[in-house]
């Protein structure tokens, strides 16, 4: 119809046709109403190979991988894998698997930071959309990580999300019916955890919820006795979804407890609600049937476990730990000094209420904190009203102070506070009190820049040394003063060639990334930012390095600022985490010797990262004061040495207890994981269907040399310059030259070409419209002959091209779905008597290499003798089309097992008869 040929897809009924264009994509998807179309719809089949049209021995393997490459309704177990702009590694297959085996989906997946948990949600997603399980989904996620989510979502699984966020809202209401909610116009949605968790708004998300929710950043959500606010409302908020025992639940974190065993079970219990009342201890043998149950639930994996997964090597970089160090010059020891001594005056004042107490507290610390940032953030510090003023109770000025002056794992992530936190205690303070404090101020003002701020200077001679190593780091810093006066500095020292740019919290998430990127494209370059890009936002594409300019008082965000460039993806193999801090700065001293490091010396004995047991700011909060509690006197001091040594001692027994248990509970997971021989047959399943990037890889260079283009390697990437053809250089956006990679990671300006991208995309179709058009002049041709000492007698090669319909039934529904698969079959000798090669011997012949000349004249003969034969061989391929049929429904089920247990049935209809793409003739050399 229309002039083309074109697959007809199951969405289409007696009135509609829904219709892909043959060698089309699913762009070129259109639909037919046939009661209103004028021209005549008709049914074709390939006409066979044009026996005069004979191409050489390379003319097979490139049609049937230009044929393979653009099939997005691949065969084999899964249906999603020809769609994703990604090729999963063997290791991210696993939680698809026992996804695949649950009904409904229910699984926490908690792999370490930077293995790639995003990817493996999504591909469940995707999978569970092309099988039609589902027709809807959402997102909930910190909102800083809307936008990436988003992108994520678009680039490597094309599903195109809206962002429900408060700066969306308005928009996306107006375009709804009365009656209509927003969720149910638009089917895909990245949610604001923060804006839906209010009762308010969560009803009506709970009523209209998709079938499928992925709950980014889990850890949050999860609930403890010691509960208030965000997070308590974000534990009901998945309460109330987890009670629709239909709907599918996928829990996604790097850290799933911190060392409280409650908060764990909290979230598993949203998996299975018996899962809340596990027994505190779970080994033995007595509950191995429970172990078994969690494990089914539960992928939680370190690197180690997965580097080498089923002898695919995984590029994830080395991380190289270093610690760097600054002595503050005299003037800012002597500030230093003289503001702890005030920070003790103010702490041990008992006058006024106990909030007002609290106040004064806060107010010190922040002091502290901010002179041991930078001069900068002191001075805004010491000139700002402290927000916990406002407060009318104690516990409201410590949850206002913690937000503040702490680095908190369980504060509401929309309100995470960068700003400088203020020192002054408000208008009870006295005029002479607040005269001081402007006095300090002006002494910090005096110590901007590198001659009186030793931590800038050494500053600035690490990332000079960092850049000449090539690195391009990030410097994380506490306070928005700080990062903006640190890349101020950094522009008047470094020369212009080398970019510096700032990325705080005052910035909107969507412009944050936009920074980022802006920042990307320069050679070199430098981030400066808060701990708003801490945690989720994937910055390894342009960056190598971390600085921890200042330490954070949570050793858990250490992690993750590390995490941002030490993760999957990284293209550069070492990266660089600096610890830098002040050896005569007593806070850095605290923090440095009973946090960081033995958060360190847990992680290298593990292989993962074990959070600060309990309460972090409670733990802060007792060693702050350990420090500023005792006075000033030496024998004070002395005491608080004591003091803070038996505390340090006590939390490190306690942490040691959480990270054996953590061992322990690894490995008793990790007996019950999915069996690897399971996930390699189903690796090696989907890579026969759809391709691997070898095939990609090699298809390319074939089709570039082919037309007279050029193709070099170097290193690791590949350059390609296309030929002067117009018809080939419109499918790649007209360019001439493309350095690319074909597997992940990709150094920056090199694109990685995956099977979906549109170069490939766009040579796959050229490669077959073509060779199936007999008006155009391709390169792949569908008939070939060849003599070769690979056969030993006559040997013909089919290449077929297979469409099923698979239907799936559920109650009283029907899901159509098309398979479409491209085989290689061979016989040696007649047609009449053929012997049927095994797979394996038909693919090695499609390496044979011609060893002597075949006349054009003789070609073409053996070729129509084998045309004029295919209705003698119909029989077989009709057989060979039923068989492939019935591995494809047996596949199709296996991977789905837990679809036994709820009533659906599947049934795999092969479309006769199968394509005939091409017909090559293989004849031994004859002495």
């Amino acid at each position: 119809t229309r002039g083309r040929e074109w697959v007809v897809l199951p969405d289409s009924s007696d009135e509609w046709l829904v219709l892909r264009p043959l060698g089309g994509t699913d762009q070129e998807i259109a639909g037919v109403y046939l009661p209103l179309e004028q021209e005549a719809v008709h049914p074709v089949t390939f006409d066979a190979p044009n026996p005069q049209d004979v191409g050489d021995f390379r003319s097979c393997q490139m049609l049937r991988d230009a044929v393979r490459l653009g099939f997005r309704s691949s065969a084999g177990p899964f249906r999603s894998f020809a769609r994703l702009n990604v090729e999963p590694r063997p290791y991210q297959l696993v939680p698809l698997l026992m996804a695949l085996k649950l009904d409904p989906v229910r699984l926490l997946i908690a792999d370490d930071v930077g293995i790639g948990k995003t990817i493996e949600a999504g591909v469940i997603a995707r999978e569970l959309l092309d099988r039609g399980e589902i027709q809807r989904m959402a997102v909930l996620c910190p909102p800083h990580l809307a936008e990436q989510w988003q992108s994520e979502l678009a680039d490597k699984f094309h599903i195109e999300a809206e962002l429900v966020l408060p700066s969306t809202v308005t928009r996306l209401e107006r375009g709804t019916a009365v009656g209509q909610s927003l969720f149910d116009l638009h089917p895909f949605v990245i949610v604001s955890t923060e804006y839906i968790k209010s009762p308010r708004r969560r009803e009506e998300f709970i009523r209209v919820c998709p079938e499928l929710v992925i709950v980014d950043e889990a850890h949050t959500c999860a609930f403890s006795p010691d509960n208030r606010g965000g997070r308590h409302l974000r534990h009901q908020l998945l309460q109330a979804l987890a009670k629709n025992e239909a709907r599918h639940l996928i829990l996604v974190t790097a850290t799933p407890h911190s060392g409280d065993e409650g908060a764990f079970r909290s979230l598993l219990g949203l998996l299975r609600p018996d899962f809340l009342d596990l027994p505190d201890d779970l080994s033995g043998r007595a509950n191995e049937t429970r172990r078994r149950e969690v494990a089914q639930h539960l992928v939680q994996r370190r690197r180690g476990d997965i580097r080498q997964y089923l002898e695919a090597d995984t590029e994830f970089p080395q991380r190289e730990d270093a610690e760097a160090t600054y002595l503050l010059t005299t003037e800012y020891k002597q500030l230093f000094n003289n503001l702890l001594d005030y920070a003790r005056e103010r702490v041990m004042d008992e006058s006024g209420s106990i909030q007002r107490q609290r106040v004064r507290w806060w107010s010190a610390l922040a002091l502290l904190r901010s002179l041991a940032s930078s001069p900068a953030a002191a001075a805004a510090t010491l000139r700002t009203r402290s927000g916990t003023v406002d407060t009318e109770t104690a516990v409201a000025a410590d949850e206002v102070g913690e937000r503040a002056v702490l680095d908190l794992d369980d504060a509401d992530t929309s309100e995470f506070l960068d700003v400088a936190p203020g020192g002054q205690e408000g208008e009870d303070q006295p005029d002479n009190e607040r005269q001081r404090l402007l006095r300090f101020a002006r002494r910090a003002e005096k110590l901007f820049g590198p001659e009186q701020d030793a931590k800038l200077k050494q500053a600035i001679t690490l990332v000079k040394q960092l850049l000449k190593d090539g690195y391009n780091p990030i410097l994380f810093c506490r306070f928005i003063p700080t990062a903006e006066y640190v890349a101020e500095q950094l522009r008047l020292v470094l020369p212009n060639k080398v970019e510096v740019t700032a990325v705080t919290g005052t910035l909107p998430p969507a412009e944050r990334e936009n920074r980022v990127e802006e920042l990307g494209q320069h050679e070199q370059r430098i981030l400066v930012a808060t701990d708003c890009l801490s945690e989720g936002i994937n910055l390894q594409q342009y960056f190598n390095a971390v600085v921890h300019y200042d330490l954070s008082w949570n050793p858990t965000r250490h992690e993750q600022r590390e995490g941002r460039v030490d993760r999957y993806g990284q293209a550069s193999p070492l990266v660089r985490a600096l610890t830098y801090y002040g050896t005569d700065n007593q806070i850095d001293g605290i923090v440095l010797d009973v946090l960081l490091r033995k958060h360190q010396r847990i992680r290298n004995s593990l292989g993962v990262s074990v959070p600060l047991p309990g309460n972090t700011s409670e733990v802060v909060k007792a060693l702050m004061e350990g420090m500023m509690l005792r006075g000033s006197k030496v024998e004070a001091r002395q005491m608080a040495f004591d003091f803070m040594n038996t505390q340090a001692r006590d939390l490190h027994t306690q942490w040691d207890n959480v990270a054996n248990k953590e061992k322990l509970s690894r490995t008793m997971f990790a007996q019950h994981s999915l069996d690897v021989s399971e996930v390699a047959r189903e690796w090696q399943a989907v890579r026969a269907a759809i391709g691997t990037a070898v095939d990609v890889e090699r298809f390319v260079a074939d089709m570039v040399r082919a037309h007279g283009g050029h193709i070099s390697r170097q290193q690791q990437t590949t350059n390609i310059r296309l030929p002067d053809k117009a018809a080939l250089r419109d499918l790649v956006g007209g360019q001439e030259q493309v350095t690319a990679r074909f597997v992940l990671p990709v150094p920056q300006k090199v694109t990685y070409l995956s099977r979906t991208h549109p170069i490939v995309e766009g040579l796959a179709a050229y490669t077959m419209d073509t060779a199936l058009d007999p008006l155009l002049d391709g390169v792949a041709k569908r008939a070939g002959a060849i003599r070769t000492k690979a056969v030993r007698q006559a040997t013909t090669l089919l290449l077929l091209r297979f469409r099923y319909h698979i239907v799936t039934r559920k109650r009283d529904e029907e899901v159509p779905l098309l398979a479409e698969e491209c085989q290689v079959v061979g016989f040696a000798g007649r047609e009449e008597q053929p012997h049927w090669l095994p797979p394996a011997a038909t693919e090695d012949l499609l390496q044979a290499t011609p060893d002597a000349n075949v006349q054009p004249q003789q070609a073409a003969q053996f070729i129509s003798r084998a045309v004029a034969q295919l209705p003698v061989l119909q029989p077989a391929l009709h057989d060979i089309a039923e068989k492939r049929g019935q591995e494809l429904l047996e596949a199709h089920r296996r991977v789905r097992m837990a679809a036994r247990q709820t009533g659906v049935r599947y049934t795999v209809q092969p479309q006769l008869p199968p394509d005939v793409l091409g017909i090559y003739i293989l004849l031994p050399v004859i002495n």
